[in-house]
C-alpha cells in the first residue's frame, strides 16, 4: 500500500478544505496527483533548490506544511504548500526545473535508483498549476491532500 498526493490550487484555505471530504478531483479543483513525492522532507528540498533557501528556512515559512485537517484524522491530511514555491515555479526559466531534477534525483529520501527526468515531469505539471493560480484575479495557493 503506497502514499498517494494530490496537489492542487484553491483560493484560500477555507476553500481547500471543501476538497477534504470528496477528494480533489471530486470537488473539481486543478489538481495534480502523484505517488510517492511527498510535501514535507522530498518537496521541500525541491522548494529550497528553486528558490535558493537552505531547507531549514524553507521549513521555518509560516504555511510550509501547515495541517488544515484534523489531526485526529489516519488516512487522509489537508496541508498548506508556501506561496514561495508557488511563486518559485511559477517563475522558474527554462531549462531550471530539469537542473533542479537532477539535483533534487539525488536527495537521500528518493533512494539511489531515482530518475530525474520523471521529477522533471512532475515539477513542470506543478509549474504550470502554480502558474495558472498565480495568475488569477485573486492569486490562489497551493496545498497537498495526503491519502493512504
Amino acid at each position: 500500500m503506497g502514499s498517494f498526493y494530490d496537489y492542487f490550487s484553491a483560493l484560500d484555505d477555507l476553500t481547500a478544505l471543501t476538497a477534504f471530504a470528496p477528494g480533489v478531483e471530486a470537488a473539481g479543483f486543478p489538481m495534480v496527483p502523484v505517488k510517492g513525492i511527498e510535501p514535507y522532507v522530498q518537496l521541500g528540498q525541491a522548494e529550497s533548490l528553486l528558490t535558493g533557501m537552505p531547507y531549514a528556512d524553507v521549513t521555518a515559512l509560516p504555511r510550509f506544511n501547515q495541517l488544515l485537517s484534523s489531526p485526529e484524522d489516519e488516512s487522509s491530511w489537508l496541508v498548506t504548500l508556501t506561496d514561495e514555491l508557488r511563486d518559485a515555479l511559477a517563475s522558474a526559466r527554462p531549462g531550471q526545473l530539469e537542473a533542479a531534477a537532477e539535483r533534487w534525483s539525488r536527495i537521500e529520501e528518493f533512494g539511489d535508483d531515482c530518475e530525474p527526468g520523471p521529477l522533471a515531469d512532475f515539477l513542470k505539471e506543478l509549474a504550470t498549476l502554480a502558474a495558472e493560480a498565480g495568475a488569477r484575479r485573486e492569486p490562489h495557493r497551493l496545498y497537498c491532500l495526503m491519502s493512504l
